[in-house]
């Protein structure tokens, strides 16, 4: 019995702060083509750009050795991927940073380190694992078809996510 394997998306995206909108660009247009609903799109939107905003943060090109350091190596890649599951859409984003995701402390001032709270509120499941043929890691993140209802639940660091916090972020990702 021959039976066709499930669809999966792959996109490299050079790591510079344009590649986040590209990666929800692309991420809304798969996720159109695999006819998920509008807000679990949306969900999948806000999520991408964390993950990839993270990655670009610590995508760090390796600089060949022997190099005096005088020539950039240029901006490294991240490369991103979509998957459908049973319960929902895995988002997966590659850096070249070894080292694991952890939660900054942060109030509702800030403008950054949301982005694991967040995460862990709006996934039904996430992780990461070390990449194998180079130093870095992939980070995951299960989008589930339907979102959870509790989204006060205190996350990393005592942050809560509250209605107010995650529209703020919508909007601020709508105005990029």
């Amino acid at each position: 019995m021959n039976q066709v394997p499930p669809p999966i998306s792959e996109l490299t995206l050079a790591a510079t702060p344009n590649a986040v909108a590209w990666a929800r660009r692309h991420t809304v247009d798969i996720l159109q083509r695999w006819r998920f609903s509008a807000e679990d799109i949306e969900i999948a939107r806000l999520l991408i750009s964390e993950l990839a905003t993270n990655a670009i943060q610590h995508a760090c090109p390796a600089v060949p050795s022997g190099s005096a350091g005088t020539e950039s190596a240029g901006p490294g890649t991240i490369l991103l991927r979509l998957w459908p599951t049973g319960s929902g859409i895995v988002l997966s984003v590659s850096d070249r940073d070894p080292r694991p995701p952890t939660p900054r402390a942060s109030d509702d001032s800030a403008t950054g380190g949301r982005g694991l709270p967040l995460t862990v509120a709006m996934a039904n499941r996430w992780g990461y694992y070390p990449t194998h043929l180079r130093p870095g890691k992939i980070v995951w993140a299960e989008v589930p078809i339907h979102p959870r209802a509790a989204l006060s639940k205190p996350g990393p660091a005592g942050l809560e996510i509250t209605p107010l916090m995650l529209g703020r972020v919508l909007t601020a990702l709508r105005d990029l």
